[in-house]
């Protein structure tokens, strides 16, 4: 299972299409990846050494993973939105002893080149800076056969570093032969019945782990990826009809926009070709899932992990508009809700949420943090929710993003899903901001469809908005507005950096 047996059976078959119209063979992304392989070997790389990619979407990604993957390595997919000292941390900490960089991002990786002279080769892509090789050239020089001895390796992934420095989740990286993938990838493609007819959208960013582990996982089956450089709502919808893709993978914030497409722009393209679509990440709105399900046909299958791969669960359509609001039942693992003192609650109440039966990690270089995630053999990432009495988890939100207000907890996401189906707003964010009596009140930062709509009159009517759907307590006091939120590209709201504004004196 992986693309030379396929560059052999369909050397022509596309591998990857890119949004912009880059076409890339099995045949090409199978000599590339050996080029790419014969590079790290003739640098001294050996068995779980470590390789960092600071890379936008492109092929070169999938070339670079797939050496590495050929070659017994860990490869450390890193996020175009860190800063240079954030970059810096993750590529000493994963130990890389090579660092690929797109031409895009030079501004940080030359400030990150600065940083670490230790490293044993610079590699830019698109071009070059002084003191990077220009990656392309190097491949061109190497030939395109398999290295000797082809051992699996495995990716090494951070977490999203929104609350603090992100944290390396590595897993072990067994003694395998090429071709013979772990368990993770094994399950997921049993999960959604992926085949060499599969053709599979992926929107979002790749060093993200659902795309990228989708994403690499059907090219072991020899299915087809149109990899989207970013994401347009219309685009997407294009894709899909030019393609005839089967397969979908989206966050959320993605459904939302498509939803916010005029009536008359959503009903042009032709979605017939799809067969699955899933959405993970974060929790989806009860509305949003209701209308995407009434647009695209009862396809939708979302699914709830983390990056550790310590548990999941799954629901389909079906089961969803049955049990609105749920992130499905367990798959692989069973689900525990304990309170504070590590006691587990009876269905309906809310606690943090332990997995147990899934995969063991740790993070890189920090026991500490390891076992802050550990009860007995259960394991957390720090989610709050709580579950049915037929099994169903429901997410309230992550732990770290609990406002205390006057001693009542309020989770913002709650919050959140309800301004968002409000038709004036574009994106928002629920924090809590300090008060003198209360300890922190709801404020509401808002993207406005139209920012020229923006000031107090649009103001009132939100919280109004609010107050009319839910407890007065959770309704935001005030609503700033921002142009722009701080999204990844895959969706990932940076809360943090919206928070930290409003408390300058606790830092």
């Amino acid at each position: 299972m992986h693309p030379a047996a396929h560059a052999q059976a369909t050397p022509d078959k596309p591998a990857i299409i890119m949004g912009g119209g880059e076409r890339v063979t099995y045949r090409q992304l199978n000599d590339r990846s050996n080029q790419c392989a014969q590079l790290f070997a003739g640098l001294g790389l050996k068995k779980d050494d470590s390789v960092a990619l600071f890379m936008d979407n492109s092929p070169d990604y999938f070339y670079t993973a797939w050496g590495a993957l050929r070659s017994g390595l860990y490869f450390t997919p890193m996020s175009t939105h860190l800063s240079a000292d954030e970059t810096a941390y993750i590529v000493d900490n994963c130990d890389a002893r090579v660092v690929i960089c797109s031409y895009s991002l030079r501004e940080v990786a030359v400030a990150l080149q600065e940083q670490l002279p230790d490293v044993d080769a610079w590699y830019m892509v698109g071009g070059t800076e002084p003191g990077f090789l220009a990656f392309e050239a190097a491949l061109d020089a190497q030939p395109a056969e398999p290295i000797p001895n082809e051992r699996e390796g495995c990716e090494m992934l951070y977490s999203s570093g929104t609350t603090g420095y992100p944290k390396g989740i590595r897993n072990a990286n067994p003694d395998r032969p090429f071709g013979e993938p772990g368990p993770l990838v094994v399950g997921l493609m049993h999960s959604f019945g992926t085949n060499p007819d599969t053709v599979y959208l992926s929107p979002a960013p790749l060093y993200h782990a659902a795309p990228l582990r989708f994403c690499l996982a059907m090219h072991r089956v020899g299915a087809t990826c149109v990899v989207m450089e970013h994401f347009d709502p219309e685009r997407a919808l294009q894709l899909i009809e030019e393609h005839r893709v089967t397969f979908s993978q989206w966050v959320p914030t993605m459904l939302i926009r498509m939803l916010k497409l005029p009536a008359a722009v959503r009903k042009q393209y032709d979605l017939s070709s799809m067969q699955v679509a899933i959405h993970s990440a974060a929790p989806c709105p009860v509305e949003v899932k209701r209308q995407m399900i009434e647009w695209w046909g009862p396809i939708i299958t979302e699914f709830y992990g983390a990056t550790e791969g310590h548990g999941g669960t799954q629901i389909s359509s079906q089961e969803w508009l049955a049990h609105p609001g749920s992130v499905g039942r367990p798959t692989y693992c069973t689900v525990h809700i304990l309170d504070d003192d590590g006691e587990e609650l009876p269905p309906g109440e809310i606690g943090t949420v332990y997995l147990k039966g899934g995969a063991s990690f740790e993070y890189h270089k920090a026991k500490k943090k390891t076992a802050g995630t550990r009860l007995g053999d259960m394991a957390t990432v720090g989610d709050v929710g709580y579950v049915d009495e037929e099994g169903y988890l429901y997410l309230t939100d992550r732990k770290a993003n609990m406002i205390i207000s006057g001693g009542v907890n309020v989770y913002p996401q709650e919050t959140e899903n309800q301004l968002i189906m409000h038709p004036a707003v574009a994106d928002v964010a629920v924090v809590g901001v300090p008060n003198e009596d209360l300890g922190e009140e709801v404020k509401a930062v808002v993207q406005p469809v139209d920012f020229d709509s923006a000031g107090p009159e649009l103001a009132a009517e939100l919280i109004a908005y609010c107050r009319e759907r839910m407890s007065h307590i959770k309704c935001p006091k005030s609503v700033d507005f921002e142009a722009q939120l701080p999204r990844s590209e895959a969706g990932k709201l940076f809360k943090r950096r919206i928070r930290d504004r409003y408390w300058p004196a606790a830092g």
